[in-house]
């Protein structure tokens, strides 16, 4: 069983350390635009709702 494991390692394509940079980049601006995205919807709606008081 662990031979088969093995065999099948080797056929994994591991990426490189550029790939990895260039992922890790893309993530972490996904999740900043997130995070602003929804912090000013957040705002917005708390807004509109102070105004209707």
């Amino acid at each position: 069983m662990l031979s088969s494991v093995k065999k099948e390692m080797k056929k994994v394509k591991w990426p490189t350390k550029k790939d990895m940079v260039k992922y890790s980049i893309a993530t972490l601006s996904i999740i900043l635009f997130l995070c602003v995205f929804f912090t000013a919807s957040d705002l917005i709606i708390s807004g509109i709702k102070e105004l209707m008081k």
